[in-house]
């Protein structure tokens, strides 16, 4: 099922094209679903949980001879393994500073493949969003970071990473482009037409 239906999606590039009459900087939005599949997770903690948990019950209670003990082991380390790919569990099984490095990882590559990096006067602007994560980013090239500081976002970012995770990622999204289009207005404002890049939002199932 897709993040945002069409029409939703279609919003998203409405706000992008009322932003960009008004200045010069051309902006990408990207959201995606996750920023990786994190199958080793799971893997790990499985693992880990199967050998050391019937390990501390046979050391405590003697009660497992060691042909009961390699078949606990085993059960335990099948069922924590399907147990932990669910989605919702995987999520809280990785430390937030691991899901934030990925999802910053991704945005960046997402920066270099939308080709924000090759707009005339570097004024490409990235709005990234990675649900699963909770993660919101905005990059900016240099032609806008020469004008605007990076604690400049700050705030839009830490206001659309809450309706984030209140599941309101639409009115985030218009909300955000609304935001920053209020500030390129007045410190990159548009020298002339242009659309170097299409206004769509980019979705990474």
């Amino acid at each position: 099922m897709a993040l945002l239906s069409e029409y939703e999606q279609r919003q998203v590039a409405e706000a992008i094209a009322r932003v960009e009459r008004d200045t010069d900087a051309e902006l990408v939005t990207v959201l995606a679903a996750r920023a990786d599949d994190y199958a080793y997770i799971p893997l790990l903690w499985a693992s880990l949980l199967a050998l050391i948990v019937p390990g501390i019950v046979h050391y405590v209670s003697g009660w497992l001879n060691m042909h009961t003990l390699l078949l606990v082991q085993w059960a335990s380390f099948i069922v924590l393994c399907l147990v932990f790919r669910i989605p919702s569990i995987t999520t809280h099984l990785i430390p937030r500073s691991v899901r934030h490095w990925r999802a910053s990882n991704l945005a960046r590559r997402q920066f270099l493949e939308q080709n924000l990096h090759h707009t005339a006067g570097s004024t490409g602007m990235l709005i990234f969003v990675c649900e699963a994560e909770r993660y919101v980013e905005i990059l900016v090239d240099e032609g806008i970071s020469k004008r605007l500081g990076n604690k400049t976002w700050e705030p839009i970012v830490v206001a659309f990473t809450r309706q984030v995770k209140q599941g309101q990622t639409l009115q985030g999204f218009v909300t955000c482009i609304e935001a920053c289009g209020a500030l390129l207005k007045v410190h990159v404002p548009a020298t002339h037409a242009r659309n170097e890049l299409p206004n769509r939002l980019v979705v990474l199932g």
